[in-house]
């Protein structure tokens, strides 16, 4: 703010003297009203704090591996026959305390006789063999028969010109001897070795009957599939030499691993046929000699 300055004004009082009174004079004094300064107050801002949304932690969805199990197919169980252990041989001989019997046949063991319903436990001709599996191509056999030296039961194939495997058991002196052979369509018997074991025989009078557990050979029909032969023969004992034998039994082509398979001796039927139609035919040649005449 601008204040206007005083004149300086001179009055002349008349003295007697003459004084000359001056008055000062006020000196234009300039007042400065301080600006008043535009002050701008600044408001300090607001500093409105951040909201700080924590972050949400969203778990991660974790989806599980679908685990599909695996399909185990199931093995293809070969029978045993291909896939069980063979015996280890052993010829030793142990007693058979209690006579070889039918129980079983038809239910647990397949079994041939000869005549077909003879009981190898009770007295009288009657010759016996029986097949039980035990697992895959072994198989325990009952052998029983009537000899004065060795009965021997052998598994053959449809080819009659090949060689049947073949175990014996004969009479030693009382006891029974049991051998693995090969037996020849000529009814020769060669020794040879077998797979056999758990052997038990026993001796009764001309009776000799024996058990075993033998590996039978793989059949190239079907598992097990063999003709079955019972025979008999001289036996002596200085050298072990074994007579040519003598069939008894013989029959068809078999599934050995069946109880039930049907059982015919071919041999003996055969044997029948000829007696039977040897009448007839001398009745025929009779008659036509006579129509001649």
């Amino acid at each position: 703010m601008v204040t206007p300055t005083t004149t300086a004004v001179t009055m002349v009082t008349p003295t007697t003297a003459a004084v000359t009174m001056v008055t000062p004079t006020t000196a234009a004094v300039t007042m400065v009203t301080p600006t008043t300064a535009a002050v701008t107050m600044v408001t300090p801002a607001t500093v409105t704090p951040a909201t700080v949304t924590p972050a949400t932690a969203t778990p991660a969805t974790v989806t599980p591996a679908t685990v599909t199990p695996a399909t185990a197919t199931p093995a293809t169980v070969t029978p045993a026959a291909t896939t069980a252990a063979p015996v280890i041989t052993n010829l030793t001989v142990e007693t058979l305390d209690a006579p070889i019997n039918r129980a079983d046949c038809g239910s647990q063991q397949l079994c041939a006789a000869e005549p077909s319903a003879c009981d190898p436990s009770a007295t009288g001709s009657c010759f016996f063999v029986a097949a039980r599996q035990q697992s895959g191509q072994n198989f325990e056999f009952g052998l029983s028969g009537e000899s004065d030296g060795y009965i021997a039961a052998s598994l053959g194939t449809e080819n009659s010109q090949q060689r049947e495997t073949a175990y014996v058991c004969a009479n030693n002196n009382g006891g029974v001897q049991i051998f693995g052979a090969a037996l020849a369509s000529s009814g020769v018997l060669t020794i040879t070795t077998q797979r056999v074991n758990s052997v038990r025989g026993r001796v009764d009078g001309r009776t000799i009957q024996c058990t075993f557990v033998a590996t039978v050979p793989d059949s190239s029909t079907r598992a097990a599939g063999f003709a079955l032969r019972v025979s008999n023969g001289t036996f002596n004992p200085d050298g072990n030499v074994l007579g040519t034998s003598t069939t008894q039994i013989r029959t068809s082509v078999i599934d050995l691993t069946n109880p039930n398979a049907n059982i015919t001796n071919v041999f003996n039927h055969a044997i029948t046929l000829q007696q039977s139609l040897l009448p007839a035919l001398l009745v025929a040649l009779g008659v036509l000699g006579l129509s001649v005449l």
